[in-house]
């Protein structure tokens, strides 16, 4: 994971190539849910605010829906804006997305993540605790 500088170049590349429309923007979703470190989530709305599009939160949500399975997009980083696991009532990607967060350290309880312990802040250097 590249340190918080190199994150935040990355980022405002992806809005650049977004708002020049060299780069659609599933593909601007993709490339900025990449950069979320792991034990970190982000809300859908956050994703398309990080973008320039923050009324944009349902299209973040299909663009990660459209994702290959074996996609290397961490997409179970991306949970709504409370903590919630959107996926919950899908009896397969629900569980699946509770797990892989488990897995890197994030607390779910009731289908929901902490966000004030687990959300990404942009100037938070990977493996920082709170």
């Amino acid at each position: 994971m590249p340190p918080a500088d190199d994150r935040l170049d990355a980022l405002l590349a992806i809005q650049d190539a977004l708002a020049a429309g060299r780069l659609r923007f599933r593909e601007a979703v993709a490339r900025a849910v990449a950069l979320v470190p792991p034990g970190r989530v982000l809300g859908y709305g956050h994703v398309a605010a990080l973008l320039g599009r923050p009324r944009a939160a349902r299209q973040v949500g299909f663009a990660l829906a459209a994702l290959p399975p074996d996609t290397g997009v961490p997409w179970w980083r991306v949970v709504r804006s409370d903590g919630a696991i959107a996926l919950r009532g899908d009896p397969v990607r629900g569980p699946r997305q509770a797990r892989r967060l488990r897995a890197e350290g994030v607390a779910v309880r009731d289908w929901r993540v902490d966000m004030a312990r687990h959300a990404w802040r942009l100037d938070e250097e990977p493996g920082a605790s709170r």
